[in-house]
């Protein structure tokens, strides 16, 4: 397990630290494993991100800039509430 070593569980008691028992090869306590399976789900959304950043037709941001007086308008009558938008 970690933190077996003789000269690290001298330290570590030299120094007052307790440690938790904690399971050698467990995967849902390895915190890195976790780090790796969102970084893979980032990379694979990357390539669909991209692809869709350039299906976004001119017209459709056109709209989006068109609807901005309405946006404005609707949030300032709602006076922070929901709006449709």
């Amino acid at each position: 397990t970690s933190h077996t070593a003789r000269s690290v569980r001298d330290v570590l008691q030299d120094r007052n630290v307790s440690v938790l028992p904690w399971p050698a090869k467990s995967p849902d306590l390895n915190l890195i494993e976790h780090v790796w399976d969102l970084l893979d789900w980032r990379v694979r959304a990357r390539g669909a991100l991209v692809e869709e950043w350039d299906n976004i037709s001119q017209q459709e941001l056109e709209n989006l800039v068109q609807s901005m007086r309405r946006r404005c308008t609707a949030e300032h009558n709602a006076a922070g509430g929901h709006t449709r938008y």
